[in-house]
């Protein structure tokens, strides 16, 4: 794994605001840059409430963004873009809603199309300012530069990385997270913690990163199921936020591993949310990675409010036991997952290396699919 002596890029918008009530910010922020032809991205729930974001002016609202976009979904709002031209793109939503305005920020009128861009660093140039605002505490991608798109053809997530696709501004209001309901705060919190447990424990794990993943556990393990109980605690709504912005810190030079890879094929195939796909994964991931991050596991068991164990035993129950607590559902079976899908989700599983490849310890196709039926 990586030491201190290991080079590591760090990439954070150059301005974040973070707590409640600074949604006030980005009025005075839009009409300083003269930004007069302004596209929000959003869900149909936050399309309507865009009101919220205080904008001066005439605003192009696209209100259709799936909770797993694909490229039908994309190509869409790229026309509404393309008709427009937009001088400053708003993602305003959780993570589907501002992947989607990371793309449309980038590419109407630069020629290049979704598939030349996939990959590390691809795109041309930015072509619009890009506000992110995040409504849920989970993805943590208001803080960094990866966007994913479902292909339908082939079932799997497209990730595009570009450094062009980093917002001039992400507003965290944790205020804006009350509405959300107790199985999507669970699941979503589960997933911001996903993101921070698999880059502590990864093969690029990096001591700069360590810092914001050990915190990002610590603070889901102790307000997750406090806003779970009780969606209007502020303190919680605004440390899970908090964890889901560490969550992305630790995204673009460190990135997930198994735990979303086993996780993307319940999303792809069967559109079970991504949140929920990854806490029902977590706690097999975390116990077959166990005997190789030892410490780490501890550490991550202790986070959480659980013994400090690296026993898999020991790990699979106490982390399936946090989850289930949440209100979780734990059983692909229940699920609507047919079994005799198992083998080909494994299969498309083990085919995703840009993750697998960052995996503590090696897994293979049969370890996956023993993980699906464990979880079935």
């Amino acid at each position: 794994m990586p030491d201190l002596h290991s080079p590591i890029e760090l990439l954070r918008p150059p301005r974040i605001e973070f707590g409640g009530g600074t949604l006030s910010v980005i009025r005075p922020w839009v009409e300083e840059r003269g930004f007069r032809r302004i596209l929000v991205v959003a869900d149909a729930f936050n399309a309507g409430r865009v009101d919220l974001l205080g904008l001066p002016g005439a605003v192009t609202v696209f209100g259709e963004v799936k909770p797993e976009p694909d490229l039908p979904n994309l190509e869409k709002v790229l026309a509404v873009a393309e008709a427009m031209n937009p001088d400053l793109v708003i993602g305003f939503g959780g993570g589907s809603a501002m992947d989607l305005a990371k793309l449309v920020a980038v590419l109407p009128g630069s020629g290049q199309t979704l598939h030349e861009v996939v990959g590390p660093e691809k795109v041309a140039g930015r072509r619009a300012a890009l506000i992110q605002v995040p409504t849920t505490a989970g993805t943590g991608s208001e803080g960094g530069t990866r966007a994913l798109v479902t292909d339908p053809a082939t079932q799997n997530k497209l990730a595009v990385q570009s450094r062009h696709m980093l917002a001039d501004l992400a507003v965290v209001d944790p205020d804006l997270t009350m509405t959300v309901p107790p199985a999507v705060t669970a699941a979503t919190g589960v997933d911001a913690m996903a993101h921070c447990t698999e880059a502590f424990t990864s093969r690029r794990a990096h001591p700069i990163i360590d810092v914001y993943a050990l915190e990002g556990i610590r603070l889901v393990g102790r307000f997750l199921p406090r806003a779970v109980a009780d969606g209007g605690d502020r303190e919680a709504r605004a440390g899970l936020a908090l964890a889901s912005m560490y969550g992305g810190f630790c995204l673009g030079p460190v990135n997930t591993t198994a735990g979303h890879a086993v996780a993307y094929p319940l999303g792809t195939r069967h559109h079970i949310p991504h949140g929920l796909a990854c806490a029902l994964i977590f706690p097999h991931t975390l116990a077959f990675n166990a005997p190789s991050v030892t410490d780490k596991t501890g550490l991550v068991m202790q986070a959480l409010g659980l013994p400090a164990s690296a026993d898999p035993g020991a790990v699979l129950e106490g982390a399936h036991r946090f989850c289930e607590g949440l209100g979780v559902e734990m059983r692909l079976s229940r699920l609507g997952v047919p079994e005799d899908d198992l083998g080909a989700m494994a299969t498309e599983a083990h085919a995703i290396r840009r993750l697998l490849d960052n995996n503590p310890r090696d897994l293979g196709r049969d370890g996956i699919l023993a993980m699906y039926k464990a979880a079935f």
